[in-house]
């Protein structure tokens, strides 16, 4: 069954289990939801940069990605930044859908699995 690792965890949730050879991460969003799509696309993917890295994996080793925004009018601002930020050649399976957001300030939350 192999060993679970769990990083950044409260008595919810954590924010990367990591299971085998594969890291999970909890959905990540921005530090600072003042900003518009682009800025909080940029700390979302840093956070996610930073979890990724806490694991000992990285974003070349992304497996999938399930992304959820605000509204529909920030998909192509947010696809600009994940575009700029993903590795050459390494673009994972993915799904982007519109929602109502836990916070109504919150404009993207992404929840990635990579490999190790």
């Amino acid at each position: 069954m192999g060993v679970i690792k769990r990083y950044e965890s409260n008595a919810r949730r954590s924010r990367v289990v990591v299971h085998n050879d594969t890291v999970y991460l909890a959905g990540q969003v921005a530090d600072d939801w003042s900003g518009d799509i682009t800025q909080q696309t940029r700390e979302t993917l840093a956070n996610i940069d930073r979890m990724l890295a806490l694991a000992g994996s990285d974003k070349s080793k992304l497996l999938s990605a399930t992304i959820w925004i605000k509204r529909l009018s920030d998909y192509d601002a947010m696809n600009a930044v994940w575009d700029a930020w993903l590795a050459p050649g390494a673009a994972p399976g993915r799904a982007c859908a519109v929602l109502d957001m836990a916070d109504p300030d919150i404009l993207v939350e992404i929840t990635p699995i990579a490999a190790l």
